[in-house]
């Protein structure tokens, strides 16, 4: 793929992983394990392209109201794949509300952390809009440290940002893939990437 004004900054929303094991005859929570691969592979392209920060969506605070067995598979994901970033050498930090059960107790030491060279990497963990929002009475966004996003990618087909960094995502090019995300590949996000390179990026001037 020709590197051509690449984003500077890109949200991924994985959509898609409940129906993807239905599809299968699984369980509904066994989706969730089989996006972990995807993920590190669209890392490493991340990586290889050299695009300088992401931003991931793992889980919201509105989806710990799934049943228990779902909320315990994808906390047990969202561990993994956070702890195999670090092993990586991302600039992690994870962005959500950390006072909450739902978050869990291994990824308490990313909250703050941002003490790499790596790709920044901010990882969406048992996060809400309205959690974001409300840091603005103490002064700031709780995703103070987050920059404007450039283009967002969406698996699974919905066209929705469902809460996804509403301050950062203002000017934002979205893309939907309809492909559900434990079938991810790399051509999906080349082609998001061609896509946003045609685009016309006024920012409202």
């Amino acid at each position: 793929m020709a590197r051509t004004r690449l984003p500077t900054h890109v949200g991924f929303i994985p959509d898609g992983n409940r129906r993807w094991a239905v599809g299968r005859g699984m369980a509904r929570q066994d989706g969730y394990r089989h996006g972990l691969d995807p993920g590190r592979r669209l890392y490493r392209r991340c990586v290889e392209l050299g695009i300088p920060e992401v931003s991931v969506y793992g889980f919201t605070q509105d989806n710990t109201r799934r049943p228990s067995a779902q909320a315990e598979a994808f906390r047990a994901a969202c561990v993994d794949f956070a702890l195999w970033l670090d092993r990586e050498g991302a600039a992690l930090r994870v962005v959500g509300d950390a006072g909450s059960t739902q978050f869990p107790d291994e990824l308490r030491p990313f909250v703050e952390r941002r003490d790499t060279p790596g790709i920044r990497v901010n990882f969406l963990v048992n996060y809400g809009w309205e959690w974001d929002l409300q840091g603005l009475a103490q002064g700031r966004l709780r995703s103070h440290d987050v920059r404007p996003l450039e283009l967002i990618v969406r698996w699974g087909g919905g066209r929705r940002l469902s809460g996804f960094l509403p301050v950062q995502s203002v000017y934002a090019d979205f893309y939907v893939v309809d492909e559900w995300w434990p079938d991810y590949r790399d051509e999906h996000f080349d082609a998001a990437l061609e896509w946003f390179a045609a685009q016309d990026r006024t920012l409202g001037g």
